[in-house]
């Protein structure tokens, strides 16, 4: 009365097989959130948005940043998150020395001879292919005016 029948191994086996793959969905899940890439814009939006100098600073979250002239992406621990810059184009300064000093702070016109090789810079910069890379712990920005020259320069 109270015996299984005969076929209820089948059964048994079943429940196993369903539970092992629910057991293996839930297993690769992500354990956090993806990286918060529209605060980390919004950041430099305002920024490049200013009529002045200015600069900013924003702690990352993220394993690794890919950022480009208009966009940037952030990956970690919990998947890929990419955000649009809504005032740009901006100019990643990695593998750019002197824009590099010019956002740590240096004036423009102590690393620049004129305002037109800091405008060819800039566009070199923006012309460069975006790529992942270790991120930083905190993105920082300035806005730099010089001549008629103004950009937002950005590293990560």
């Amino acid at each position: 009365m109270f015996d299984a029948p005969v076929d209820a191994w089948y059964v048994w086996l079943g429940v196993t097989a369903a539970s092992l793959v629910a057991f293996g969905v839930a297993a690769e899940l992500p354990t956090a959130p993806p990286p918060d890439a529209a605060s980390v814009a919004d950041t430099v939006d305002s920024v490049a948005g200013c009529e002045y100098a200015a600069t900013a600073e924003h702690p990352l979250s993220a394993r690794q940043i890919k950022l480009g002239s208009h966009r940037l992406g952030l990956r970690g621990d919990g998947g890929a998150a990419h955000a649009t810059f809504a005032y740009g184009p901006v100019a990643p300064v990695e593998g750019f020395a002197r824009l590099r000093r010019v956002l740590d702070g240096t004036p423009p016109k102590t690393v620049f001879d004129s305002p037109a090789e800091l405008r060819a810079a800039v566009a070199d910069a923006r012309e460069t292919r975006s790529r992942w890379k270790r991120a930083e712990n905190t993105l920082r920005i300035r806005c730099v005016s010089w001549e008629g020259v103004d950009a937002t320069l950005v590293s990560g």
